[in-house]
């Protein structure tokens, strides 16, 4: 959806952006532990596993966010007539399965 200065903003429910930055603060914490694993030579193995991890996390908010995305953002503009939303997000959805 646009503001008054064409800018497009989301408007997802608090419960949901308040879930996606715990996660995502949670992530920052995560990488911020690797770094400091590679700084202290822990071995490779636990480190990939750590990496494994922090994707699942960053699936999982990606994952969260389209759906609020669909529900929300995507509907609205079908609702205003902005069709051409749907071309988006498919684009979005193949870059995102690669």
């Amino acid at each position: 959806m646009k503001n008054g200065k064409g800018v497009r903003k989301a408007h997802h429910p608090y419960d949901t952006k308040k879930n996606m930055i715990t996660r995502m603060k949670r992530i920052e914490g995560q990488i911020r532990g690797i770094s400091r694993m590679i700084e202290e030579d822990v071995y490779c193995d636990d480190i990939l596993h750590q990496f494994m991890s922090v994707e699942a996390a960053i699936n999982g908010v990606k994952t969260t966010l389209l759906e609020a995305h669909m529900k929300s953002c995507v509907v609205h503009q079908i609702q205003d007539g902005e069709i051409e939303v749907i071309d988006e997000l498919l684009k979005t959805i193949k870059k995102m399965t690669k």
